[in-house]
């Protein structure tokens, strides 16, 4: 009945923590801990021991914030099934244990030891070996104040001959259960210290102090000494750029060097050693505003192409160059009509045309030997025409192109093919001119 109202006192106090504020549990390394509690004790049934209320009290420390030690001494008073004997048996153990989630109020932890069992009675004088297993939960009402739970396999390991031997073919399986609380303390008492001295009065006291004689009024950091925000070597009070960011030189006021005093500072400055008075872009080099590789302040063409080569003043480099093209318009047999094949031929050389506006051109048809000479001259004439009306359709001055008709007198292949014949009936023209441009870089 006793055990009844402990229980109930204790699950009533488990569910009234439920409600509490979020607490953390203080598992910190070297906290002792104590475990009163009382629960109940199964013998295995091949055990001549009825089932009894144990009572206990462990007492452990913490290694790590996960890994604990502990100790546990277990008492009951029971009797044997059989005869009634009276039988009063202590418990002794040994547990490692292994915590869980350690920073939330639910603690789960695993446990495993060893230990002995003594079996006391009239006519029984036992002692034997045990290995466990098992688990629990804490539950911190404070940080360091928990309801505790647990529970473990007991493997009792029967002596059985007169060495003491272990005999494992002869073990029982019993279960310890128990609930109680878990109280966590530290053995470190603390040190009394004298009161602090603040000499230059800079607020921090001289135990701690690196610059005892600070004058007052300055701003200093954690170790006393004048403050130096951006670490640059030059104290707050006398630094005219406090957020100088880190490694970059400054000069006696704190301020990030400009050696050349081109204003972009050195440690971003690609060209350091820049003149004095001239223009930079943002990496404090001269500026080449058009790109070729000469700065402006010895750029004598300031305003060069893009791409094109240019001498040490920065000017282009100008190049003769001879263009040409030539056109080629095949004809059927006495026809003086241009195929729509050669369309693209026509308007290629009106686009050089074009390009080149001083050029002009000599349009030469010809024929193949049949027929009378004169009217082949006549059909040459005519086929030197329609390619130079076909030239003024895309705009070109009809003054520019000369046309003749050579008949069959210059052929370009062997009339007495038919082969030969159709590569002969042809308007033919080259033009070609010599033009200054610039050198392009490669």
């Amino acid at each position: 009945m006793k055990c009844i109202k402990v229980f109930t006192f204790i699950s009533a106090l488990l569910i009234s923590t439920l409600f509490s504020e979020n607490i953390m549990a203080e598992m910190q390394p070297g906290m002792i801990s104590l475990n009163p509690h009382i629960g109940g004790y199964a013998f295995s049934e091949s055990k001549d021991i009825n089932n009894s209320v144990v009572y206990g009290l462990g007492i452990g420390i913490n290694v790590t914030r996960r890994f604990g030690l502990e100790g546990s001494f277990d008492y009951m008073n029971t009797d044997s099934k059989t005869s009634g004997v009276d039988i009063n048996i202590p418990i002794y153990r040994v547990d490692a244990l292994y915590h869980f989630q350690t920073e939330k109020k639910l603690v789960p932890f695993i446990s495993a030891g060893f230990g002995t069992i003594d079996i006391q009675g009239t006519g029984v004088n036992n002692t034997d070996n045990l290995m466990s297993y098992g688990g629990g939960i804490k539950y911190f009402i404070t940080k360091s104040l928990a309801l505790r739970g647990d529970i473990r396999h007991i493997l009792e390991m029967e002596n059985t001959d007169r060495n003491n031997l272990i005999d494992f073919n002869d073990m029982s399986n019993n279960v310890i259960y128990t609930l109680g609380l878990n109280y966590m303390f530290s053995i470190n008492k603390k040190k009394t210290t004298p009161p602090p001295v603040d000499s230059d009065g800079d607020g921090v006291n001289d135990d701690r102090d690196r610059c005892p004689d600070t004058p007052a009024g300055i701003l200093v950091d954690s170790d006393g000494c004048p403050k130096d925000s951006d670490g640059d070597g030059v104290n707050d009070d006398r630094d005219r750029c406090p957020d100088t960011p880190a490694g970059v030189p400054v000069d006696s006021d704190g301020c990030p060097k400009d050696s050349d005093g081109d204003g972009v500072n050195d440690d971003r400055d690609r060209c350091p050693d820049t003149p004095a008075g001239v223009p930079v872009d943002s990496d404090g080099c001269p500026k080449d505003s058009d790109g070729d590789g000469v700065y402006d302040y010895l750029d004598e063409c300031p305003d060069t192409l893009e791409g094109v080569k240019v001498d040490e003043k920065g000017c282009a480099i100008m190049v003769k160059e001879k263009v040409s093209i030539e056109l080629k318009v095949q004809f059927e047999f006495d026809s003086a009509v241009i195929k729509e094949t050669h369309t693209d031929d026509i308007r290629k050389l009106a686009e050089f045309l074009k390009k080149y506006p001083d050029t002009k051109t000599v349009i030469e048809g010809h024929t193949c030997d049949i027929g009378t000479e004169q009217y082949n001259l006549k059909l040459s004439l005519g086929r030197a025409e329609s390619v130079r009306q076909r030239l003024a359709e895309y705009g070109i001055d009809s003054s520019r192109l000369e046309i003749i008709g050579l008949g069959e007198t210059v052929p370009s292949a062997d009339n007495k093919t038919e082969d030969g014949r159709k590569k002969n009936r042809r308007v033919f023209s080259v033009i070609s001119t010599t033009v200054t441009k610039h050198q392009n870089n490669k």
